[in-house]
């Protein structure tokens, strides 16, 4: 399977960390110019390390992917510095659990904002861009398998509906762009080692084996689990792929 991406810039939101820098790694490593948005002071420097590591060319930027304007400006920056990007990944999130009834204004609008809107600021700024250069491309948002089913034995209302609702925007904007060459997909990873479910883990330490414990293949993938398919989905070998969601889950949602 031929997933060549050299030459093309590839813009990942929190990719200063986690998932995000995992994938934007194996994109580098795959000849992909990088641009990094992320919240995180660390995000310029990230991006310079991946400059040094793979010989492409980077931009690291800082933002809130909840400020449309911002992140108007951010793909603008990038198009100037790197070309217009064909290639996007919203790994950008944040989950917040607890009792539903105790859920507080502020923390269900953090998580939509960040989770949702966020994802949708960062694929209109994306698809604005490869509409008004005439060019193809391919956002693949990440959504989860909480978007399906519910996680248990925690609660996270916020989050699950949230993820579910970037599944639906995927679709959507898959039908409205598919016209003009731009692929929209999602894909929906079950537990991962990062260092959100970490932080998790580390306040009830028995999540861990209670998650491992449903997963058919007996654990947790790392984010370099998830390389595989953006590859495939970032590249040409998926052009007639859009308006999918692609479960990741060592087999969690199967049972």
């Amino acid at each position: 399977m031929e997933t060549n991406l050299n030459g093309k810039t590839a813009v990942i939101t929190g990719g200063a960390r986690g998932i995000g820098l995992a994938i934007a790694r194996s994109l580098a490593s795959e000849g992909a110019n990088i641009a990094l948005l992320d919240l995180l002071d660390n995000v310029a420097e990230t991006a310079q390390e991946i400059a040094d590591k793979y010989h492409v060319r980077t931009f690291g930027q800082q933002l809130d992917v909840t400020d449309q304007d911002a992140t108007v400006s951010a793909f603008d920056a990038v198009s100037e510095r790197l070309g217009v990007p064909q290639v996007l990944l919203t790994a950008a999130g944040i989950e917040i659990n607890g009792d539903s009834v105790d859920v507080a204004a502020n923390e269900w609008r953090k998580v939509i904002d960040v989770n949702l809107t966020g994802t949708f600021f960062a694929a209109q700024s994306f698809g604005r861009c490869l509409l008004a250069a005439g060019l193809p491309g391919s956002a693949i948002l990440i959504s989860s398998m909480s978007g399906s089913i519910v996680n248990v034995p925690q609660w996270a209302a916020s989050y699950n509906a949230s993820k579910a609702a970037v599944a639906h925007l995927g679709k959507s904007l898959a039908v409205e762009w598919a016209a003009a060459g731009v692929r929209v997909n999602s894909i929906a990873p079950g537990y991962v080692l990062t260092d959100l479910t970490r932080q998790i883990i580390d306040r009830e330490p028995s999540l861990e084996a209670d998650w491992i414990s449903r997963i058919p293949q007996g654990r947790m993938a790392t984010p370099e689990d998830l390389t595989g398919l953006v590859s495939f989905l970032a590249s040409d070998a998926s052009s007639y792929l859009t308006g999918q969601e692609i479960i990741i889950d060592g087999g969690y949602t199967s049972i």
